[in-house]
């Protein structure tokens, strides 16, 4: 029997030393060095975020800019479609009033930025034109040009605010 019970002992004494082993292969970190490394990962964090606000911020300024400078477009689009049943009015019955009232509103609408599209012979631009027909061409009027205007189109400084709808000439 004392065989046995030196065999668990020994068995006990290895477990202890295995241990002991474990711990020591784990290092020390020095301090310094540690709070340096935070140090330096704080400020690249502090950098990025500084760098986010002001991408932010360039974009929030960049969108009012935008905001402000065509803020005024549904307001001229409402006072087109105004202008249009003035124009139908004053097609129907030549009244001086109406017509001074079209001429007052345009010029407030065209100080404003608003400008008609021309289409009259010119060649086809779908960016601001919308083709509702197409006839063949002919020697007046080459293919891809518009051959009459239907609806007249506006634009708001440099933005299509109403498409003019045309006639356009097309071997198709």
């Amino acid at each position: 029997m004392d065989d046995e019970e030196e065999v668990v002992e020994d068995t006990i004494s290895d477990n202890p030393t295995d241990e002991e082993d474990s711990t020591e292969v784990v290092e020390e970190v020095d301090p310094l060095t540690e709070a340096l490394q935070r140090a330096e990962a704080a400020e690249k964090e502090i950098s990025y975020r500084d760098a986010e606000i002001q991408n932010v911020r360039k974009r929030l300024m960049a969108e009012k800019a935008t905001a402000i400078q065509y803020g005024g477009m549904v307001m001229a689009r409402k006072m087109l479609s105004v202008l249009a049943d003035i124009d139908r009015a004053l097609s129907v019955n030549e009244d001086e009033g109406l017509r001074l009232i079209r001429s007052k509103m345009w010029s407030e609408l065209s100080s404003d930025g608003v400008s008609k599209i021309e289409t009259k012979g010119a060649k086809f631009d779908p960016t601001k034109m919308e083709a509702i027909t197409t006839l063949p061409p002919s020697e007046d009027f080459p293919a891809n040009s518009v051959i009459d205007e239907l609806e007249a189109g506006y634009m708001y400084k440099d933005r299509v605010l109403i498409p003019s709808r045309v006639v356009v000439a097309s071997e198709q």
